[in-house]
C-alpha cells in the first residue's frame, strides 16, 4: 500500500496555548483535525462560558475548516447557573483537574468527592455534560493513576448517565475499568502508545519526552498500543500535545508536555502500518470519538497520506519537537468538505 485517505480525523485532547504560541502552533492542528477537544488550563483557567466562548472565537478566527470543542475548567465554585449557561451556548466538556497534578492545574480540585463537587458532578450530569478527567493522584509518580482508580470507581458509580473519560490512559492497570463501568471511556495519546519510560531516561535524559502522566512500562505502553491498533470501541485518540518554549524544557524545573501536533498523522500511519492495523487507523483517529462524544456538524476534512517520508515541519522559533520514531508517511493532501 504507499497511499491511505483519512477521514475526520479527531484530536480529543489538545493544547492550543494563547496569545503568539496560539497563533503559532495551530496550524499543525487546524489544517489536517476537523474538530479538537481544547484544553482550559490556560495562564488564566477558563472557567466561564464567556472565557470559553471567547476563546473559541479566537480559535475559530485564525483557523478555517476546523471545530474548536473547549472545555470548561471545572472548579468547586462552578454555579448551577454557569453550567446551564455554557450547556446553552453549545459547551458540553467539563474538565476536571486534581490541584497541582499538572500544569496550570493550581486551581483545580482539592477534594473531588467533597459534598459540593459531588453536587457539581449530578448538575452536569442531568445536563447531559461529559466529564473529562487528568486522573492522577499525589502519591508516587509511577503509581498515580491507578491510586486514581478509587475515585473514579465512586465517580463511575454515582453518575451512571454521566461520561467521564479517562484523559490519556497510560497504565494497563486502568483498562479493567473501561471493561468494568458502561460510562467510563479514555483517550490514547501517541507517546504512551509509542514510548516508556525508557525513552525518556534509559540513557541521556531527555526533557522533551517528560510529561504527564509519565511515561511507564513496556508492558504499559504494549497494553495501551493493544487497545489502539484494535481501535478499542472505549477509547479514541487524543494527542496531548502540548507545547512548551525550548527555555522551559532546559532549565532545573522542566516543565510537563510532550509536543507532537505538527506531524501526528504521518506519526499513526507509520505506526499502525508497522503493526499491520492500517485497517483499523480511521475507527481509532475518528470513529470511536464520534460515537463516544456524539459529536455532530463537524466541518468535514479528507486526508490523503502517501508512502514517502514527511519533510521536517519548519517549527516557530523557541520550540522543539521530538523525533519519536522514524516515519514513513507524510500528508500529500487535504480536501475540506462544506458542510
Amino acid at each position: 500500500m504507499d497511499k491511505i485517505t483519512l477521514q475526520d480525523p479527531l484530536d480529543m485532547h489538545l493544547h492550543l496555548r494563547e496569545g503568539a504560541l496560539l497563533k503559532a502552533i495551530l496550524p499543525f492542528s487546524a489544517r489536517p483535525f476537523s474538530t479538537a477537544v481544547v484544553m482550559p488550563n490556560l495562564t488564566i483557567p477558563i472557567t466561564t462560558t464567556k472565557q470559553a466562548l471567547d476563546y473559541k472565537a479566537e480559535i475559530e478566527s485564525l483557523s478555517a475548516h476546523f471545530k474548536p470543542l473547549v472545555a470548561l475548567y471545572l472548579h468547586e465554585k462552578l454555579s448551577s447557573q454557569e453550567l446551564e449557561q455554557a450547556k446553552a451556548a453549545g459547551l458540553f466538556l467539563l474538565k476536571l483537574y486534581p490541584k497541582n497534578a499538572t500544569t496550570n492545574s493550581d486551581q483545580g480540585v482539592d477534594n473531588i468527592l467533597s459534598p459540593q463537587m459531588l453536587k457539581i458532578l449530578e448538575i452536569a450530569q442531568n445536563l447531559g455534560f461529559i466529564l473529562c478527567i487528568h486522573a492522577e493522584d499525589h502519591g508516587f509518580v509511577l503509581d498515580r493513576e491507578y491510586n486514581f482508580h478509587p475515585i473514579l470507581t465512586t465517580l463511575a458509580q454515582e453518575f451512571p448517565r454521566l461520561k467521564i473519560i479517562i484523559e490519556h490512559i497510560s497504565d494497563t492497570r486502568s483498562i479493567s475499568l473501561l471493561e468494568r463501568y458502561p460510562n467510563l471511556y479514555a483517550t490514547l495519546t501517541l507517546h504512551h502508545i509509542a514510548l516508556n519510560l525508557d525513552h525518556l531516561a534509559g540513557g541521556a535524559l531527555n526533557p522533551h519526552l517528560f510529561c504527564k502522566p509519565l511515561l511507564k512500562t513496556p508492558k504499559d505502553q504494549q497494553a495501551l498500543l493493544n487497545l489502539a491498533l484494535n481501535a478499542h470501541p472505549k477509547v479514541a485518540f487524543g494527542s496531548d500535545s502540548a507545547p512548551h518554549l525550548i527555555a522551559y524544557k532546559h532549565t532545573h524545573t522542566c516543565s510537563a508536555g510532550i509536543f507532537s501536533a505538527p506531524l501526528l498523522l504521518s506519526a499513526l500511519c507509520s505506526l499502525f502500518e508497522k503493526h499491520n492495523a492500517l485497517d483499523k487507523l480511521q475507527s481509532f483517529i475518528s470513529q470511536n470519538a464520534m460515537r463516544i462524544y456524539a459529536l455532530k456538524d463537524i466541518p468535514h476534512k479528507t486526508i490523503t497520506l502517501i508512502k514517502k517520508p514527511p519533510n521536517p515541519p519548519k517549527l516557530p522559533d523557541g520550540l522543539y519537537m521530538p523525533q519519536i520514531f522514524p516515519l514513513h508517511w507524510s500528508v500529500d493532501a487535504i480536501c475540506s468538505h462544506l458542510l
